[in-house]
């Protein structure tokens, strides 16, 4: 039980800009971003009134929000599928988990991971962009340890929304497989989004572990048509390892109308049918684990002192991206959003959205199905379409050519530190 409680050694105590990186060092980060802000309210602008009554026009209660039309000043400037990255944003809290004995403190490093992906977001109500079908983003992480992780995500499916995402550091023995299928509905004075789909996390060093897998909370807009504007996320989510017999079920608290607070989450950690740990607090903020025997606390991520210390990513040019490359294809929806030229925006995302409703309207006339380029699905899961070598340099390296063909590597894979 001791390990469950110890302090994970970092070996990432400082971020680096990563070479050829072109949005620089992300601890200071565009302004559109709030990293545990204490007030994610929004006020709505004097000038947005008649857009949501075009708006309200589409909608019924109840109704599946897919096919419906959101205005401009709703999106976050990003699409969803970098949005996903957000989770890779502190690698310290699980590189280095598989050399822990206690496999319940491998599990605690796990949920530091998926628990510090959340904090990062836009002041008030936005939704990142929804991928079109066949779009793709990719990334590249160089740590200050000497060692690379790569990220691509695709939208394998319209209709439904399926994106699929992987992320591997073969140095660090860490991947990431992953696939979202949201769902909204419009409940009166707020929107729900349902995010069916999950995670699996596997430390490569640990294969005996076999898969972590993490279900993930729902989404709700609040205030859309009046009053302030915030998302907030609710509900249940589930981690669990079942050769180790370690669930958790975490529960993401929504504010009551006249009471609670904003961000708030509990969880109860257990071994097998034993509890064995407490999660409390505010993922925007701090949240804890105690150990049930003892009470002994320990933190799990503080986004008040540590949130900003995000690891860079290193993207290509726009002009080196493939039409299909998230920020190539949504480039002048993007810099409309950031001059706040709202009908700008709107003709730069209908021209987006319109090229692809013609690309379907062809596909089904013809008869042709879509084929993902780097995802396939077998066993009823998406995997990538790539055998990857167990040796963590052979590894780098056939990830490397497989996700950027054209940009060669350049940093080597360095051993990580042992834990203290």
């Amino acid at each position: 039980m001791m390990g469950l409680f110890s302090q994970a050694g970092s070996t990432f105590n400082r971020v680096v800009k990563p070479r050829g990186s072109l949005e620089g060092v992300l601890n200071k980060p565009p302004m559109f971003y709030s990293f545990a802000d204490s007030n994610d309210a929004e006020n709505r602008d004097e000038n947005e009134g008649s857009i949501i009554s075009s708006l309200i026009s589409q909608l019924r209660v109840g109704m599946d929000l897919h096919r419906v039309t959101f205005p401009t000043f709703v999106l976050e400037p990003r699409s969803m599928l970098e949005r996903i990255t957000d989770f890779m944003s502190h690698p310290d809290l699980i590189f280095g988990a598989e050399l822990y004995d206690d496999p319940e403190e491998r599990f605690v490093r796990v949920l530091q991971y998926y628990l510090a992906g959340w904090h990062i977001k836009p002041k008030g109500v936005k939704k990142p962009y929804n991928p079109v079908l066949g779009e793709f983003f990719r990334c590249r992480y160089d740590y200050p340890n000497g060692t690379q992780g790569f990220y691509i995500a695709e939208q394998v499916s319209h209709h439904p929304p399926v994106s699929v995402f992987f992320y591997i550091s073969p140095a660090n023995h860490v991947s990431i497989m992953g696939e979202l299928r949201p769902k909204s509905k419009f409940l009166g004075n707020s929107v729900s989004t349902i995010m069916d789909g999950e995670n699996r996390v596997t430390l490569l060093g640990r294969p005996d572990d076999g898969e972590y897998v993490i279900t993930m909370p729902n989404m709700y807009a609040r205030g859309i048509l009046f009053g302030k504007m915030v998302l907030e996320l609710g509900d249940t989510c589930i981690a669990k390892n079942e050769k180790n017999g370690l669930f958790c079920d975490l529960e993401f608290k929504t504010k009551g109308f006249f009471s609670g607070t904003y961000n708030a989450i509990s969880g109860r950690i257990r071994k097998n049918s034993t509890e064995v740990g407490e999660v409390s607090g505010r993922w925007s903020h701090v949240m804890d684990l105690k150990n049930t025997k003892t009470g002994k606390k320990r933190v799990l991520f503080d986004a008040v002192k540590d949130g900003q210390n995000v690891s860079p990513k290193w993207v290509p040019p726009e002009d080196e991206q493939e039409t299909n490359e998230s920020r190539r294809l949504w480039k002048d929806l993007t810099q409309a959003i950031q001059l706040k030229d709202m009908e700008k925006a709107t003709d730069a995302k209908s021209l987006v959205e319109d090229a692809q409703r013609e690309q379907r309207k062809k596909m089904d006339e013809s008869g042709e199905e879509h084929i993902p380029c780097f995802f396939e699905r077998r066993d009823g899961q998406w995997v990538p379409k790539l055998q990857i070598p167990t040796d963590p340099m052979e590894a780098t390296k056939a990830v490397q050519e497989w996700i950027f063909p054209h940009h060669p590597t350049n940093a080597p894979a360095a051993p990580i530190a042992q834990v203290p």
